[in-house]
């Protein structure tokens, strides 16, 4: 999914001009009349994502200085290029002071304006992710840090804001690489225990021997080796939060002190004649079905009832696809950040290539193969070429259990109304070679038509726009009329051609 401009322009042709070009610039636009209705929608409770706005200067009402104001008021940290056709001196200096982040002059081109919008997006980019890192180090890391825009996200998100809110035990469930511990500090973080310390247990990467002294501490001289006194992460998180990671993985004999800690409220240190009182919020997580660890007899049922109180279920990365581009992007600012690369961005070829993998690492993995494209990359653009460990591999739902790639049959085969007299104009199935693949060649090594091309493309995007025929009609940029009448014609030549080899037979 492409970033969204908010364009705030009284004048109607100046809108449609401004449209148009950043269209053009491949992002997708959201236009207002007024500033009044800019500050309206930026901070409507339901408020679409908005990634940059186009300001105009001069308004009627609320003007372009009012609208930065407001911005700075409302604690909006959205980027705003703004333009005039007054290019004063003055006006850039106030602008700026007001929080601008680049001015343009009436009427603006088009590579001027990518420009812009460009480094507008980069510089947000970089600002949210050190405000990510920051965060994230002081304990403060909230929802808002969380990069996502899928609706499967957003009911999990809703349930993690409400729980923040309370001290109630959250289990969070997931894949390995979905992001749960970020999860987990920003439950923290949006509650009133953010200031308090946040202590990260990883339980599947402790000995077996070692666990209780590590969870419940231990006194001096308590074993062989215990040469001074340790705390334990109890009393370390005492007052903030407590997260379990992998909990799942604790020996029966951890579990049963686990357990009595959390109904107590109070842990025993290896060799401590008394238990010392904690107050701590719990937070665990696992890969795993927890509930079949308890069926399987790995884990304590009476425990599981005591983490699983509110149970969240973070979606893997492959049921929430439209987060990826965001997540490439985002990644790419950092990493170029932190490598010193001036890459501008991602191809679309390369971004719907990465899009349609199931990504089995989850978020991880995206980081990961980001980072290596990053600092193999020798041009100023990422491609596919780029992505090496991708290239040719199908998703696992898309092979066999030996590898070999299945056929798969488009996303939308039906049928396309036409437009004009309502009937429905049949769609001819697109050929297996066109997953992303374009043949331009006959059998014979000949030129294919232009139609057949055409045709072809025109299939295609329907089948990856799943007939979304306003979309197919933009992409394509061509008109709705143009695309109706092309599919119209493709489908009498297919029934005329039908008619003459029932004929010929």
């Amino acid at each position: 999914m492409a970033a969204t401009i908010l364009i705030a322009d009284d004048d109607a042709v100046q809108r449609r001009l401004v449209e148009n070009m950043v269209q053009k610039c491949g992002y997708e636009t959201v236009m207002v009349d007024s500033g009044d209705a800019a500050i309206a929608l930026l901070t409507a409770p339901d408020a679409p994502t908005i990634d940059a706005l186009v300001l105009d200067l001069v308004m009627p009402g609320l003007d372009g200085m009012g609208v930065l104001a407001k911005i700075r008021e409302a604690g909006l940290s959205i980027p705003v290029v703004v333009q005039t056709a007054h290019g004063g001196i003055d006006n850039v200096v106030s602008a700026m002071r007001a929080g601008a982040l680049d001015f343009v002059v009436k009427p603006v081109g088009m590579e001027r304006l990518q420009v812009s919008l460009h480094n507008a997006l980069t510089t947000s980019a970089l600002k949210g992710e050190l405000q990510r890192i920051r965060h994230s180090r002081e304990g403060r890391l909230t929802f808002s840090d969380i990069i996502t825009r899928s609706e499967v996200m957003a009911g999990v998100m809703r349930t993690a804001k409400k729980a923040a809110a309370s001290t109630i035990p959250v289990l969070i469930e997931g894949e390995s690489g979905v992001g749960k511990e970020l999860f987990a500090r920003a439950v923290h973080g949006s509650g009133e225990r953010k200031s308090k310390p946040f202590v990260a247990v990883n339980c599947g990467a402790i000995p077996d021997n070692l666990v209780e002294s590590i969870l419940f501490g231990h006194e001096k001289g308590a074993f062989t080796g215990a040469t001074e006194r340790h705390a334990g992460k109890f009393v370390e998180a005492s007052g903030g939060t407590l997260f379990l990671d992998e909990v799942s993985e604790l020996p029966l004999s951890a579990q049963v002190k686990l357990l009595r800690a959390l109904q107590e409220g109070t842990v025993e240190a290896v060799g401590a004649r008394k238990p010392v009182k904690v107050d701590v919020r719990i937070i665990s997580a696992t890969n795993r079905k927890l509930l079949d660890r308890v069926k399987s007899g790995h884990f304590r049922e009476d425990l599981f009832y005591r983490l699983h109180v509110l149970p969240l279920t973070v979606p893997p990365l492959r049921m929430r696809r439209e987060d990826i581009p965001h997540l490439v992007r985002h990644f790419l600012t950092r990493f170029c950040a932190e490598e010193n690369r001036h890459i501008t961005g991602v191809s679309g070829e390369a971004m719907a290539h990465l899009s349609q993998l199931d990504w089995p690492g989850n978020i991880r993995q995206l980081e990961n193969a980001v980072y290596r494209a990053v600092v193999m990359s020798e041009g100023e653009q990422l491609t596919p070429a780029d992505f090496p460990q991708m290239a040719g591999v199908s998703s696992p739902s898309m092979s066999t259990a030996y590898g070999e790639p299945l056929v798969v049959e488009p996303a939308f085969h039906a049928a396309a109304p036409d437009m004009v007299s309502g009937n429905e104009i049949p769609i001819a199935p697109l050929p297996s070679s066109a997953a992303g693949m374009l043949s331009v060649l006959t059998n014979g090594g000949e030129v294919r038509p232009l139609e057949d091309l055409e045709s072809e493309i025109i299939r295609f995007a329907i089948s990856h726009y799943r007939g979304q025929m306003s979309e197919v009609a933009r992409r394509l940029k061509i008109g709705r009329s143009t695309l109706y009448r092309k599919l119209d014609e493709e489908a009498t030549d297919s029934a005329g051609s039908g008619t003459d080899r029932a004929d010929n037979a």
